[in-house]
């Protein structure tokens, strides 16, 4: 593993060691889907965003320039972190990593699940994953720090 993959993973790792929600509910989904919108519009993004506690979908929005494939994209993402209890973009970044794909051979349909960056676990603490805040349109690293920006930005507040 080059000394760039590792650090990029330790940096996703303590993003995730670090936003934690102390609860999560419909307002909170509600004010950090807004925050995402507001963030994705300033600047142009042609994104889909798309919040959940667990199967229930909390907040969606579909900015201009976004289409029903970011929708398919989501899903997909959103498999990954409810599977694996991690964001989309660390899973994906470990197992390329290590030469490796999600596949069958782990258990998952590659139709159905997608490693790549934009899907974040809302952690609660003594609770675990208990949704997910995922954003799709943009390249992969892209679609991530969108999500890390504005769970960092809405837990400040």
């Amino acid at each position: 593993m080059s000394d760039e993959s590792q650090s990029l993973i330790t940096e996703i790792e303590e993003q995730e060691r670090r936003l934690v929600f102390p609860k999560f509910d419909e307002a909170d989904a509600w004010a950090l889907g807004c925050l995402l919108v507001n963030l994705a519009t300033q600047r142009g993004l042609p994104v889909a965003v798309d919040i959940r506690r667990g199967q229930q979908q909390l907040f969606h929005a579909g900015l201009p320039g976004s289409t029903a494939d970011n929708d398919t994209w989501i899903e997909r993402k959103v498999r990954v972190v409810y599977r694996f209890a991690a964001s989309s973009y660390l899973i994906g970044r470990q197992l390329a990593a290590k030469g490796r794909e999600l596949d069958a051979a782990m258990g998952v349909d590659p139709a159905r699940f997608a490693a790549h960056g934009g899907a974040f676990p809302v952690r609660v603490p003594g609770v675990g994953v208990v949704g997910v805040v995922t954003v799709s349109g943009l390249p992969q690293a892209e679609d991530h720090a969108l999500v890390v920006e504005a769970i960092e930005t809405f837990l400040e507040d």
